[in-house]
């Protein structure tokens, strides 16, 4: 898997920007990605150093349409923990 389909998007949540005081930031990351792919990709995306990432899967959740019951897919995110003094500036102000 290429680095650059690792990271899918950013997560921004009132939990996930109350971690970005600690210095960690939450991304949805590709299913099939490990957490040294995942470590490799930051640091070369935003240019810093990762300390540590920890992993969930989040399952779909089941809702209502009418009379069928619809599942959302499940996905990947990723917790990513910076060295002290490391930011990730591109999610700043948001």
């Amino acid at each position: 898997m290429h680095l650059y389909e690792v990271l899918r998007r950013p997560l921004i949540t009132e939990k996930a920007t109350l971690l970005k005081e600690a210095d960690k930031y939450a991304f949805e990351v590709a299913g099939e990605a490990t957490k040294f792919q995942i470590k490799e990709a930051v640091e070369r995306a935003f240019k810093v150093k990762v300390a540590k990432v920890n992993v969930m899967a989040v399952s779909g959740k089941t809702r209502r349409m009418g009379k069928r019951l619809v599942t959302s897919p499940s996905w990947k995110k990723a917790v990513v923990s910076l060295e002290p003094g490391d930011k990730i500036t591109f999610l700043e102000g948001i």
